[in-house]
């Protein structure tokens, strides 16, 4: 990638990769075959909850792999665009729920004794 904190993916490396766990190699490739064939869900759904998950893990091998995938399944930049405001709001949205912990935590020191709190 072009900041330097990742490499490009090159053949090179996808053989290395293969070289040093063949099996494991085969294995990932094959699962993700299955994954993505056709089922309950269309390729073109699949692509988008991809590229959401990919923006909530943040790879970016995994963003632009799983964007052209969407787009040549048929997928829009608005639909694409709609799956990363979804990861959006579900991220900020697990930091706003989970906020009720250190609200527990706040309610906890409030109601116990001074003595009690200190050094904690």
């Amino acid at each position: 990638m072009a900041d330097g904190l990742y490499p490009e993916a090159s053949g090179n490396l996808a053989r290395l990769r293969k070289q040093l766990g063949p099996e494991q190699d085969a294995a990932f490739k094959a699962f993700g075959k299955a994954v993505f064939a056709p089922g309950a869900l269309d390729a073109k759904t699949k692509q988008l909850i991809a590229v959401a998950v990919a923006h909530a893990t943040q790879c970016p091998y995994c963003i632009r792999g799983h964007t052209k995938a969407a787009l040549k399944a048929g997928a829009t930049g608005a639909e694409i665009m709609e799956a990363v405001w979804v990861t959006a709001e579900m991220r900020a949205g697990a930091a706003f729920a989970h906020s009720l912990l250190a609200l527990d935590e706040v309610a906890k020191a409030d109601a116990a004794p001074a003595s009690e709190g200190e050094g904690s």
